[in-house]
């Protein structure tokens, strides 16, 4: 018999709703001893509503609200579960978990109905940890993916995988264990199909997580230029508030300032550097090099000019910085006073250019058209396919070494059942990926990340 666990799953501010979760073998039997209702609990069908009064130990009215209890196996955690729909006050709530301890139940640890959830069988691990990336999405496509998962995409993709490598490894071994019934020879070319289609499918995963990464956590991107032209400006202008300090003093941004911003589809994790020039102050220039260091490192260069400036030789060096990151653009800033830059030659440079009024809050659509335009290329389908967590893609990673080495193995003539070998390893680690043979410890550390009451 399992504890009966019970959360806050509302958190602990004050809210119009607050609901508190239980799960566990008595669970409706608990709910119902502090909450009274004309039809009690035990009798309530599933998953309808109930009002009633929930009451202290001593007897005192704490709050009156909505109650539903369901039944395993068919609930979230394929446990008996009940849930009470109370006023938001983290007083009260407060209160009702003081009178379910009293009742016989315990605090829930962090995922903890998760956790039941993938035990008991009603989830793999990806639909698991999609739960948790689907409520710390930042964007709509980290949604998406995640929801996708949770729908139960990515099982689908490992699963087929895993499958034909069972198929492969039970045909040889039928063959092992019964040479005399009429089963199809078991070949090398026969294992090399199955390896190959196996290895195939893992790399187009693994092909996918930089992307899948870096659309779920932010692209890095680093605001480079000479002092004044604005960088500080920009970073305030797409954050919506005055993250940067802006003055008209050259060396005013002496160190990096970071802040992540939503450019359409695009979350930018945004640095803000210091003024690239010859600096005599000795932090100053330490500012000047983790700039360059910034750029170099930044999937995305957003070079800033003084669009009432001629390009000068300091420009030059903001230029070929902005070409160490993997994609550049040139944002030519004050446009509100007269133009004096050469735009053609940025656009020779860096290929891309936008023309904005940061102070103004003026071409910042046209900006994120292009960030968009940019990225184009690399935001996939949000469908649950695309690989985003690290843990699993270190285990489908660790599956195609053994792929190979399993290939490798074919190619020097080894027997079936030597290459098979690390067939089944590869198999292990994509166990591991849906749960079907991770290891306690690996589980427990899934589902601290998770927040009590999920």
């Amino acid at each position: 018999m399992s504890s009966t666990i019970a959360a806050i799953a509302t958190g602990g501010v004050q809210t119009a709703i607050g609901i508190i979760r239980l799960s566990g073998d008595d669970a409706i039997s608990i709910a119902q001893k502090v909450f009274t209702s004309k039809t009690p609990l035990s009798q309530a069908p599933d998953r309808k509503l109930v009002y009633g009064s929930i009451y202290a130990p001593d007897g005192a009215l704490i709050d009156t609200c909505l109650a539903t209890v369901s039944r395993a196996p068919y609930t979230y955690t394929g446990e008996d579960t009940a849930e009470l729909q109370c006023h938001g006050s983290p007083v009260a709530l407060g209160m009702i978990m003081e009178a379910l301890f009293a009742a016989g139940a315990v605090q829930a640890g962090p995922g903890e109905f998760t956790k039941r959830a993938f035990l008991n069988g009603k989830m793999d691990l990806t639909e698991a940890e999609a739960v948790i990336d689907l409520i710390s999405a930042e964007t709509q496509w980290a949604a998406g993916n995640a929801a996708g998962q949770l729908g139960g995409a990515m099982k689908t993709r490992v699963s087929a995988i895993y499958s034909g490598l069972v198929d492969a490894c039970a045909h040889f071994q039928a063959l092992v264990d019964y040479p005399d019934d009429d089963i199809e020879d078991f070949t090398a070319q026969t294992a090399r199909r199955a390896i190959e289609t196996a290895l195939g499918e893992c790399e187009k995963l693994c092909a996918g997580f930089d992307r899948g990464r870096i659309l779920k956590e932010g692209a890095s991107a680093a605001i480079i230029g000479q002092p004044n032209v604005g960088k500080s400006s920009l970073l305030n202008a797409l954050a919506g508030y005055e993250r940067a300090i802006v003055t008209n003093i050259a060396g005013t941004t002496r160190d990096t300032i970071e802040e992540k911003v939503l450019l359409g589809k695009v979350l930018l994790r945004l640095t803000d550097t210091a003024g690239i020039r010859n600096a005599d102050d000795t932090v100053e220039k330490l500012g000047v090099e983790r700039s360059l260091k910034a750029a170099e490192g930044a999937w995305l260069a957003m070079a800033v000019f003084d669009g009432s400036q001629e390009l000068g030789a300091g420009d030059g060096e903001v230029i070929r910085a902005a070409k160490t990151a993997r994609n550049a653009i040139a944002i030519v800033n004050k446009t509100d006073l007269p133009q004096k830059i050469d735009a053609a030659r940025l656009e020779k440079e860096l290929g891309k250019v936008c023309f904005i009024c940061a102070e103004k809050g003026e071409g910042l659509d046209d900006l994120t058209a292009a960030v968009e335009e940019i990225f184009g290329a690399d935001i996939p389908q949000s469908d649950g396919g695309v690989l985003t967590n690290l843990r699993q893609h270190t285990a489908v990673k660790a599956a195609v070494r053994y792929l190979e080495s399993a290939l490798s193995a074919l190619d020097a003539g080894q027997t079936p059942d030597a290459v098979l070998i690390d067939a089944e390893q590869a198999m292990a680690y994509l166990g591991e990926v849906t749960g079907a043979t991770v290891r306690e410890d690996v589980v427990s550390r899934i589902f601290a990340r998770f927040c009590v009451g999920k």
